[in-house]
């Protein structure tokens, strides 16, 4: 790479560096705050007081993260079995419409033998003096036999069915039910973990939360620059596929909206919200959380990626952001921030997901028909 692209991109990413860790929400680019003057205001805390409140920040949220993510599978989970649960009540009714229908084709064959005397077909065929109507009316008795068999066993199949179609619904509503209490559990873990984060900040003066946003951004500064200095840009060199294309304008183009835990858009959003909005838009579903995609999407080395993919952060796969080139993402950070554009560096990366599988298919098939030709 160039020395002028090396400069370009280092330029950029402060810049996106600066935008992560400063803006506020409603504002996508805000330009760094600059250093606070000595004044006779109040005495700013130690710098190494301000860094421990900085880590315990960081702290505090990322607990709210991994607490967003049990919330949104719980969530994810509830959907599925509510959706079973219509299905099977829709099954329960027309089994129970079928068992009525059984049940009065039985009472007319009852009725009918009432009718005859109460006595069964082959007494009446026995008593026949008519030995064609004997030979006759044997095959009809068999028949009628067969039938009633036919329908005793359709009746007791029905009923099974309906007995297990219950048991199925009671079971998916025990699931809902425990669904709900962990979300509920999970919300709470949230509310707690954002609550203590708003009012440790709250408590400092506005000085001392200037300087700790300096201290945010020279951490992520730090991070990034270490990131770019070990020449992993030098080995990124994908480029998007079209379905690539569609998710990044979708996921750069909600850049200044607020984060907000749970929410999939199209005002506000989670780091996962965002990811997976994203490429439904470029018509591609994918697991809602970022642990489920971190588990269900495939993985891809990191020298390897492109514009689209998904860098999954943090050793529990607790964050998730999209790559858009040049050492840069687009995410949602956390509480208190928006969506915005970020070092790909600025936090410990676990891996690399890549979503457009069949679009890699069908680039990798095209390129190798053309070395054939």
């Amino acid at each position: 790479m160039g020395t002028g692209k090396r400069g370009l991109i280092a330029t950029a990413v402060a810049v996106v560096c600066a935008v992560t860790v400063l803006a506020a929400p409603g504002t996508a680019f805000a330009s760094p705050s600059p250093t606070p003057t000595p004044s006779a205001g109040p005495t700013l805390a130690p710098g190494k007081d301000l860094e421990a409140i900085r880590k315990k920040l960081d702290k505090l949220y990322r607990a709210a993260a991994r607490a967003t993510d049990e919330y949104n599978a719980a969530e994810e989970k509830a959907d599925k079995q509510s959706a079973e649960i219509v299905k099977l009540a829709k099954k329960i009714a027309k089994g129970k419409e079928k068992l009525a229908k059984l049940k009065d084709r039985a009472g007319a064959s009852a009725a009918a033998q009432y009718r005859g005397g109460g006595l069964p077909p082959e007494a009446h065929l026995m008593l026949s003096d008519d030995p064609q109507e004997f030979l006759d009316g044997a095959g009809r008795v068999r028949q009628g036999q067969h039938a009633a068999k036919g329908l005793i066993g359709e009746l007791t199949r029905t009923q099974e069915d309906l007995e297990q179609y219950a048991k199925d619904a009671s079971a998916q509503w025990k699931k809902l039910e425990a669904g709900r209490k962990a979300r509920a559990a999970a919300q709470k873990k949230i509310e707690q973990q954002i609550a203590r984060a708003e009012k440790l900040e709250s408590e400092l003066q506005k000085e001392e939360q200037e300087r700790l946003a300096e201290l945010e951004k020279e951490a992520a500064g730090r991070a990034q620059t270490a990131w770019l200095d070990s020449g992993i840009l030098d080995e990124i060199s994908g480029k998007a596929s079209e379905q690539g294309k569609k998710a990044v304008a979708y996921a750069t183009a909600q850049i200044g909206k607020p984060y907000q835990w749970g929410a999939e858009g199209p005002k506000t959003y989670d780091c996962s919200g965002l990811t997976s909005q994203a490429w439904i838009s470029a018509g591609q579903g994918i697991p809602r959380t970022s642990q489920e995609q971190w588990k269900r999407l495939r993985h891809i080395d990191v020298e390897d990626m492109r514009p689209g993919d998904l860098i999954i952060y943090f050793d529990d796969a607790s964050h998730v952001a999209m790559y858009v080139g040049d050492g840069a993402i687009v995410h949602a950070p956390r509480p208190g921030r928006t969506v915005t554009l970020a070092g790909a560096g600025t936090m410990p990366i676990l891996g690399v997901v890549r979503p457009d599988i069949d679009a890699e298919a069908d680039t990798d098939r095209a390129d190798a028909e053309a070395g054939t030709d």
